[in-house]
């Protein structure tokens, strides 16, 4: 009966009846896809990710070389990037993150249902009715999604790609929102569990921590990155005026945060949104009761800041010890990627303050050369080495000047330091000297200053060998001195004396000196080779002249240890520092002779020895044919002491002009090094040398 009942309602009343089964159907649809959608975000747990992957939050992160004092030199990364702990976010971060965010983020499991039904639904029926009455068609598209800083973090993590092509469908998008809220509320089941984090507040501060670590601020990642870039501030000093502008940028980077350029007048409106932006959420804060509103309003006329990669040390002003750190890592058979991933850490021998005397006492002399040149503007080069000289730590290196041709320099460029192999000129002659020294000679034994002939051998001509003309060994000067001591001939650089000396204690003894001390280049076994004529680098030349001055070997290093992230060990350098194979006494008959160059009148060194520059020191110029190379290598005494080298010339091997001596072009930039170093106590006080050296040269000056 109640079923004729209904056909026969029905038959009177077919559209009512219609649209009854319509609006049922409707309903036992949309309740069913409730329940679905229910079901899917409670308890469907298929097809999960690894929790692990939340758990331990291991992403990419910054390497980083320090300096002997724990300075960073640079940091290196893919994703720049510095992990965030719970215990490291400032409770005026989290302030400003949460009331621009999710204000209810603690008290939520994941979706924040009131936010999503009341404020974002009806926001968006407000929206769609717009568009009916203006546009008079509804038009389905989310203005506002209510995510929670949980489904925030699940999408960076998961759905970086889906996001990136789905485009403008709202239905992948709203499928897409189903998965975040179904991780988001899992996360947080999974999080507060014993074997996990042990409670909601817990779980809740480790997703806090992530997000802010792993957030994009433009250029860099995470909030201790993006205080750094933008303020120049560690994340715990931060106001809440930065704060809120961090917050506002994290929502979207390209809209809200600040330009690295200067402000134009085409950018006015670009910086105003960034403004409104920040100053919305000023507002946010004071709603929820952590500022007031006077407060606020200050803080508002506050100006937007000039964000700098210098603030993240990106750039560096020691290049060259970013290749050697490159080449330990590779000789260790690992990964250079790992640098940039934050899994190595570098531990150096340099000192920073130290590097940056050397870069710019190389800038100073090299400008001073170019006044004199002006041609040479820009592409005259030079190197500086300073080492330490009780074990061969190198303290700075300058692998080149800081602008080459109009390039700043950068750590990929060539390390002139280490890999040019040029001719030391009368640098290499101390070698001889000490040769000598250790055959039984003294510094007042005499040796001829005159004319010397260099037998050149035969050439081909033809059919026949033609024996080639002999070739005189001058001086500087173009003066000969007869017998002079060896102390004179070694301070002035004679250069006719010294390769007749080479010639009687025989050029393989000198060169066999020569690697004694820590030369490591193959020298050949020719006379002229004893007045620089072979080939080596500015960094062995200056260990071999630190082991001289301190009587101790050693390869010259610049990496002490490398680190995992967690600051185990991967590799630390051994020592290789023990007495140099030279007998004591003839070191100390050699120290006597450099001191020399610097305290005897006619010393090449002797603009050293004066009131303006009390710092103690031997060393000896450098000069090779033509003026193409200009040295001065020096140090202060033994282990407590420091070695600098310099070396001035062209890549391309042009002259740099006549008069430019290892004096007058290198030596300055010694002066200076030297005098930064020790005016700032960068390397404890300048080492005396012993009274007996000391008055051996007196007597020596005594009839001058």
């Amino acid at each position: 009966m109640q079923i004729l009942g209904f056909w026969g309602y029905a038959k009177r009343k077919p559209i009512r009846t219609i649209l009854a089964l319509l609006l049922t159907l409707s309903l036992i649809s949309a309740g069913s896809f409730v329940g679905y959608v229910y079901h899917y975000v409670f308890y469907d747990h298929s097809n999960l990710p690894d929790i692990r992957v939340i758990v331990n939050f291991d992403p990419p992160t910054v390497g980083t070389i320090y300096d002997e004092n724990g300075k960073t030199i640079i940091n290196l990364a893919k994703e720049f990037r510095w992990i965030s702990r719970p215990e490291e976010i400032p409770e005026i971060v989290r302030r400003a993150v949460l009331s621009a965010e999710d204000k209810n983020f603690y008290e939520h499991d994941g979706v924040d249902w009131g936010a999503f039904f009341f404020r974002a639904g009806i926001r968006n029926l407000v929206h769609v009715a717009e568009n009916i009455y203006h546009r008079k068609k509804p038009i389905i598209q989310a203005q506002q999604g209510a995510s929670t800083l949980d489904q925030q973090l699940i999408r960076l993590f998961f759905f970086q790609e889906a996001v990136r092509h789905e485009g403008s469908d709202p239905v992948n998008k709203f499928w897409r929102k189903f998965e975040e809220w179904r991780l988001a509320t899992w996360i947080n089941e999974e999080l507060k569990k014993p074997e996990y984090f042990g409670s909601k507040q817990n779980a809740k501060e480790h997703i806090l921590a992530c997000l802010l670590s792993y957030a994009y601020f433009k250029g860099v990642y995470g909030i201790k990155a993006g205080s750094l870039f933008y303020f120049n501030k560690d994340v715990k000093d931060l106001g809440y005026e930065e704060a809120a502008l961090l917050a506002g940028i994290m929502k979207n980077p390209l809209l809200y945060a600040p330009s690295t350029k200067k402000p134009l007048k085409t950018t006015n409106l670009s910086r105003q949104r960034q403004l409104n932006r920040r100053n919305s959420i000023l507002d946010l804060i004071v709603a929820n009761n952590y500022l007031t509103k006077e407060a606020a309003d200050s803080l508002k006329e506050s100006e937007l800041p000039l964000p700098s990669s210098r603030n993240i040390n990106i750039q560096t002003d020691a290049p060259s010890v970013v290749g050697n750190v490159f080449r330990e890592v590779k000789n260790n058979n690992l990964d250079i990627d790992k640098i940039f991933e934050g899994e190595i850490q570098a531990y150096t021998t340099i000192n920073l303050d130290i590097q940056k005397i050397a870069n710019q006492a190389l800038e100073n002399g090299l400008k001073a050369y170019e006044k004199r040149y002006p041609g040479s503007k820009g592409i005259i080069q030079g190197s500086v080495v300073v080492l330490r000289n009780s074990d061969g730590a190198i303290l700075a290196e300058v692998g080149g000047r800081q602008v080459y041709r109009t390039k700043p320099v950068a750590y990929t460029d060539f390390n002139r330091a280490e890999n040019s192999h040029r001719q030391p000129g009368s640098a290499f002659k101390p070698f001889v000297y000490l040769t000598a020294i250790k055959a039984g000679w003294t510094l007042e034994s005499e040796i001829q200053d005159a004319l010397f002939p260099v037998q050149m051998g035969s050439i081909k001509i033809g059919n026949k060998w033609v024996k080639r003309p002999p070739k005189w060994i001058a001086n500087y000067d173009g003066k000969f001195k007869g017998f002079i001591p060896l102390r004179k001939a070694l301070a002035e650089s004679r250069n006719a004396a010294t390769v007749r000396l080479a010639g009687i204690v025989g050029i393989d003894d000198v060169i066999q000196t020569a690697y004694l001390a820590g030369v490591k280049t193959k020298l050949e076994p020719y006379i002229t080779t004893s007045i620089g004529a072979s080939d080596v680098t500015l960094l062995e030349l200056a260990n071999a002249y630190r082991a001289i001055a301190s009587g101790i070997y050693a390869e010259p290093y610049s990496v002490v240890k490398l680190t995992d992230r967690n600051g185990k060990v991967i590799f630390a350098k051994n020592s290789t520092a023990r007495p140099v194979d030279i007998d004591l006494l003839a070191l100390e008959q050699i120290q006597e002779g450099l001191r020399g160059v610097v305290r005897i009148p006619e010393g090449t060194g002797h603009s050293l020895d004066n009131k303006d520059f009390p710092i103690p020191v031997m060393g000896k110029t450098g000069t090779t044919n033509d003026f193409r190379d200009a040295l001065f290598v020096g140090s202060t005494y033994g282990i407590g002491g420091i070695t600098v080298a310099v070396r001035i010339g062209f890549d391309d091997y042009r002259e740099l002009g006549d008069k430019e001596t290892g004096g007058r072009t290198a030596l300055p930039i010694f002066r200076e090094i030297m005098l930064g170093i020790y005016s700032k106590n960068l390397a404890g006080s300048a080492p005396q040398f012993p009274e007996e050296i000391e008055k051996n040269i007196d007597n020596y000056l005594k009839p001058y």
